[in-house]
């Protein structure tokens, strides 16, 4: 998925094969100079993505429907100017969390997101300055998983303090969670 929104789809028969230097993504898509690759994946039919831009909006997409049958990509998200896509994940599991540039984060049920096909979304977290920094979808009952400034994993079992409705401005990030706001 590029940063306008678009998605992009490369087939393996398509790719370089492993002797050389390869071949920019890039050149094999049209992926205008202004953009670039927010994330690769594996196609895997049934799989449900989040994806969310700069602004705080978003939604669930179903995995058909962000093939694209050329190489301009596919249309999905809408991003107004000046922000970009910031998210795309893969689903797994009941809850999402959103943390935003100004370290506060918030968790909400995934029910509380619509699936779309494509558009703006709807509004993930409220913010007074700054935007989404990042967004990831989890198991509430495992809890939820980081990598620390020092690399090792940590787990916060308990987040009733962050739980609130979608598109409430959350609070300030448990102790521990990384300075760049990233989930992974």
């Amino acid at each position: 998925m590029g940063s306008n929104g678009r998605f992009y789809t490369l087939l393996g028969a398509n790719l370089p094969g492993g002797r050389g230097m390869g071949e920019p993504v890039r050149l094999m898509v049209d992926l205008p100079n202004e953009a670039e690759v927010i994330d690769l994946m594996i196609h895997r039919p049934g799989e449900r993505y989040l994806v969310a831009s700069t602004d705080g909006d978003g939604f669930i997409v179903p995995g058909e429907e962000v093939v694209a049958q050329t190489r301009a990509g596919k249309q999905v998200l809408t991003v107004r100017e000046g922000a970009r896509t910031a998210v795309c994940r893969r689903v797994a599991g009941d809850h999402v969390a959103v943390v935003g540039d100004n370290r506060k984060m918030l968790v909400f049920p995934l029910a509380d997101l619509p699936e779309m096909v494509r558009g703006k979304g709807v509004r993930l977290q409220k913010y007074k300055d700054g935007g989404l920094s990042d967004a990831t979808t989890f198991v509430l009952a495992q809890g939820l998983t980081w990598k620390d400034p020092a690399g090792r994993t940590r787990t916060e079992p308990d987040l009733t303090e962050w739980l609130a409705a979608r598109a409430t401005s959350g609070r300030m990030a448990p102790r521990g969670f990384p300075r760049d706001n990233r989930f992974l």
